[in-house]
């Protein structure tokens, strides 16, 4: 079973040892994870992690095995049709219809999450508004770009002001414009007390937005924290990369008298090295290396990031 334990907050979501086979693959593994009301939460995976399968669980769309599902304090197999009234979702895939406008597009979900008269027109303006798409209301879907789409993606998912906002990869083919607004939408929607679990392959995404994230491989979940505690958990090192204009070779002979050296490599004029985490021993470094007349042409520290984390728990390897 994967646990992660959480502080005494409120949870609206809790997922408890969730198991999902397809005939006798394991696909989730007794995954346990809890979401707290009003973060952006992400969730961060290889492809064939389990993360689509885990979204899918908790939003009802697939049947899991054993163990269960809370949703606003609520077992979802309970109490489905209640929950689902408080929740949206933008799958992955653009899910509109593209031989209709885009207002009829929103006022179709708006329907279907029980809206009607006055409040459904009002909420209809309010999504399209809010993803700048009223100018072009009476435009056919089939007429928009991809990052249009996927706007109206994200209005029919929030028409009813849902508690909670599931985004699957939301900005996949998007323009930088588009990809722009959706992420500010975002952060205005959480905000206004909207909860929000966002996949994406984008770290640069998870980083700017994100308030706490999850990393999932083979069907269980390996690491969750905030970007910081990420980092501070499972990266014990800081990378200087130098660049000479000559004998970068022998500048090793420096490198070696210092403690704390992790690795190093040189390839032509430039020398990488791996410190542990106190990077306080780079002004030395750098101090011994002038003072031996090795000209510095190019120096950069590369401090680790989400991404760093990611390929250090999940390896390299490609997946396919």
């Amino acid at each position: 079973m994967t646990t992660c334990i959480m502080e005494d907050v409120r949870m609206i979501i809790e997922v408890s040892d969730v198991v999902k086979k397809y005939n006798n693959l394991d696909v989730l593994k007794g995954v346990t994870l809890s979401i707290r009301e009003g973060e952006i939460f992400g969730l961060l995976g290889p492809n064939g992690a389990g993360k689509s399968t885990l979204m899918n669980t908790i939003l009802g769309l697939l049947r899991f095995n054993s163990g269960s599902v809370k949703i606003l304090g609520k077992d979802f197999s309970k109490h489905a049709t209640e929950i689902k009234r408080k929740i949206g979702y933008v799958p992955q895939e653009i899910a509109v219809f593209e031989t209709l406008n885009a207002i009829d597009n929103v006022t179709y979900w708006g329907r279907l999450y029980g809206l009607r008269g006055n409040e459904l027109a009002q909420m209809v303006k309010k999504a399209l508004e809010f993803t700048g798409l009223w100018d072009r209301r009476k435009s056919k879907v089939s007429t928009f770009s991809g990052g249009m789409k996927r706007r109206l993606n994200i209005a029919c998912a929030i028409v009813h002001k849902p508690r909670v906002l599931f985004m699957d990869e939301p900005t996949v083919g998007v323009d930088p414009q588009s990809r722009n607004h959706i992420l500010e939408s975002i952060r205005i929607m959480n905000k206004e007390g909207t909860t929000v679990i966002y996949t994406t392959h984008y770290m640069e995404e998870i980083e700017a937005i994100c308030d706490r994230v999850a990393i999932m491989d083979f069907g269980q979940l390996i690491a969750l924290g905030t970007i910081d505690e990420l980092i501070a958990d499972h990266i014990h090192e800081v990378c200087l990369r130098l660049e000479f204009t000559a004998n970068a070779a022998e500048s090793v002979k420096v490198i070696e008298s210092f403690d704390g050296v992790l690795s190093f490599s040189v390839n032509e004029e430039i020398l990488e090295i791996k410190l542990d985490k106190d990077d306080s021993r780079i002004p030395l470094i750098l101090e011994q290396l002038i003072k031996q007349h090795f000209n510095i042409k190019y120096m950069a520290v590369e401090k680790p990031n989400l991404e760093t984390v990611f390929l250090q728990l999940t390896g390299k390897k490609l997946r396919d």
